[in-house]
């Protein structure tokens, strides 16, 4: 019989989706949604603001060919607007007086999905407000810089794909590896993006780890929904009919409500691999053997498959 985390897959599909229903993840994706959409456009533009510094060309029309593949033209058309307002000159303001003002907008959403995966792991926030709050500045910087440098390298390949088609005779399968690698690059660098989350994010200690079952899952999940998304919303769902111009807000709002619960979905699925491991932390634990949750949380959680053991299995029983 297949295992995941230790335990029966069947078993451990029945404790995720008890662990699903009891952590509500369907409300907290769209307290998410509605967070990522107030930051996203304060990161957006912050980050275009930044590009115009480097000295790589064309990373912003890389950024929008890639929101384009991912989101129904109408919604690509709002990011395609905020850029055309931004980028062409460099905006110092946004970059001194501004900076801590957009920089806290961006945080936002990312102080949420922190909230939300402490939910996932059974803990409470215990970091304080002000070190919850740096750690989701940071986590955004990273992002920002992860994003920048996941395009240049996209910018970067693509002049030497040009300059290989220029100067030197290149056949199809130096195309395809240039495609590839442009896939690639975007893949491992949602994957890292996942593996910080997963490692920042929840107020528990933890090694990192860039390849882990949620994150491959939500790696995956992630990119097939998107382009699903943007399929039916451009050929099936015609928003802009129904709601006029906001209609390009709400797929907005849907497409990062998919985001939000493909991030809530990994989190579990690490949370109970872990759970089941015999070095892992138990439900509540922030650190392995020190439980932190309150006593009604733990009764709750106790609850779970209380047939199969469940998450009560004792290490070393």
């Amino acid at each position: 019989m297949r295992r995941l985390g230790g335990v029966p897959l069947t078993q451990f599909l029945k404790e995720l989706y008890q662990e699903i229903s009891d952590d509500d993840i369907f409300n907290g994706a769209a307290a998410l949604g509605f967070y990522l959409t107030l930051a996203i456009f304060p990161a957006m533009i912050f980050v275009m603001a930044v590009i115009p510094f480097l000295p790589i060309p064309n990373v912003d029309r890389a950024i929008m060919d890639l929101l384009r593949q991912a989101l129904p033209a109408n919604a690509a058309q709002m990011f395609a607007d905020v850029v055309q307002q931004i980028t062409g000159q460099q905006r110092g303001g946004l970059l001194s007086f501004g900076f801590l003002a957009t920089l806290w907008a961006t945080s936002t959403g990312m102080y949420a999905v922190m909230q939300a995966l402490n939910v996932t792991y059974d803990v409470k926030e215990g970091r304080g407000f002000l070190k919850a709050r740096v750690t989701a500045i940071g986590l955004s910087v990273l992002f920002v810089a992860l994003m920048i440098g996941g395009f240049s390298l996209i910018v970067l390949g693509g002049v030497i794909q040009d300059w290989l088609v220029q100067y030197v005779t290149a056949n199809q399968a130096v195309l395809w590896f240039f495609a590839a690698l442009r896939w690639l690059i975007i893949l491992g660098g949602l994957t890292l993006a996942f593996a910080l989350i997963y490692y920042l994010a929840p107020d528990v200690k933890q090694s990192f780890r860039f390849i882990t079952p949620g994150s491959v899952l939500g790696v995956i999940t992630l990119v097939i929904a998107s382009l699903g998304f943007a399929y039916y919303a451009t050929n099936f769902g015609n928003y802009d009919a129904t709601y006029g111009s906001i209609g390009a807000v709400i797929v907005l709002m849907l497409w990062l409500y998919i985001v939000g619960l493909v991030i809530l979905l990994g989190s579990e699925i690490n949370a109970l691999v872990e759970h089941h491991a015999d070095a892992g932390k138990q439900k509540g634990e922030k650190v392995e053997g020190q439980a932190a949750r309150d006593p009604a949380t733990r009764r709750r959680v106790q609850a779970v498959a209380p047939e199969h053991g469940g998450l009560q299995h004792k290490r070393g029983a």
